[in-house]
């Protein structure tokens, strides 16, 4: 029996040693540590110039946006202003037709004095981008930049003609500040 436990001892330090080499070859080498750490700090590296190159995009969009908003508040702010003043000039440009010759005649002051408040509004109004959208009668009816307030059968006309103007419109830059409000010709019957 005690070969056996001789045998045993061998067999045990056989396996000690299998188990030892087998540690010793699982051991990293000093070439594969720096590998695993470049393989690291690469990916650290890869991982930062991405959020870098994504916070810059953020940067840039939000530039970019900033500046449109800008430029459209600097175009657009005023535009309830700009609502407000319409019914000014509407008043004025009536007064000024319903003015009769001897009227003209007798108080040409007043009038002359209402018509240059009247131009330095229009100046203003175009110094600011505010155009007047004057349709025709007879031009063609718009819904994009008319409002038909009544709709009439009128002979000698085409269905969807401007029959009547009642007031004129205005555009800011390329927004419809107020339609212009008209009468349009219905198929004639």
């Amino acid at each position: 029996m005690a070969e056996r436990n001789e045998n045993e001892f061998l067999d045990d330090l056989d396996a000690l040693e299998a188990e030892f080499d087998e540690a010793e070859e699982a051991e990293p080498t000093e070439e594969e540590l720096a590998a695993d750490q470049l393989a690291v700090v690469t990916a650290e590296r890869d991982e930062f110039k991405d959020r870098f190159m994504r916070a810059l995009a953020d940067a840039e969009n939000s530039r970019k946006r900033s500046e449109r908003d800008r430029k459209e508040a600097e175009n657009y702010g005023g535009s309830k202003l700009a609502r407000d003043l319409l019914p000014v000039y509407d008043n004025m440009k009536r007064a000024l037709e319903s003015a009769t010759d001897e009227q003209r005649e007798v108080s040409a002051a007043l009038i002359e004095g209402v018509e240059l408040t009247m131009r330095e509004l229009v100046n203003v109004f175009g110094k600011h981008g505010i155009v007047p959208v004057s349709p025709e009668v007879g031009d063609k009816f718009d819904p994009q930049v008319h409002q038909a307030m009544f709709e009439a059968p009128v002979p000698g006309t085409k269905a969807g003609e401007i029959i009547q103007v009642a007031a004129e419109g205005f555009m800011l830059h390329d927004r419809l500040l107020r339609p212009a409000q008209v009468g349009v010709s219905s198929t004639p019957g």
